[in-house]
């Protein structure tokens, strides 16, 4: 990547619109919102039983986002512990538990700044949350 450039990134689901996954400017990189949707549109941490109901699992979907995230800054030479601040998205408060739990899987104390609000919906009704990530890795 050079100073200013922006990529989307072979083998993660396309984005939904004209945005790239990933853009940089100059040091810091801006991973646009990533939900769990895998490459073939389907989603991670969706069942779907006998009767047609979908069952939903937050903690599938915030590792399968995290996951993508982490794909995304391989890309640019870059890892999670480069995200310097993250905002999150969830479309249920009362997920907040299980996406908090394993959130804490990837980071700690000493990982991004980050803010957590509730949003009436996202693209797809299966999903439960996005996450959007900056993270600072200077050119060499």
């Amino acid at each position: 990547m050079t100073r200013t450039d922006s990529k989307v990134i072979d083998g993660k689901a396309a984005p939904r619109g004209k945005y790239p996954h990933l853009k940089r400017a100059g040091d810091f990189l801006f991973v646009s919102g990533t939900s769990a949707r895998r490459a073939d549109n389907t989603i991670a941490g969706v069942e779907i039983d006998p009767l047609g109901t979908p069952r939903l699992d937050i903690r599938v979907q915030t590792h399968a986002v995290i996951e993508n995230i982490s794909d995304i800054l391989r890309s640019a030479g870059a890892h999670l512990q480069d995200v310097v601040e993250i905002s999150t998205y969830l479309v249920d408060m009362n997920d907040f538990a299980g996406y908090n739990e394993v959130y804490g899987e990837f980071f700690g104390y000493d990982g991004p700044a980050r803010t957590t609000v509730a949003v009436h919906q996202l693209p797809h009704p299966h999903l439960l949350i996005e996450i959007r990530a900056m993270a600072y890795k200077p050119l060499k």
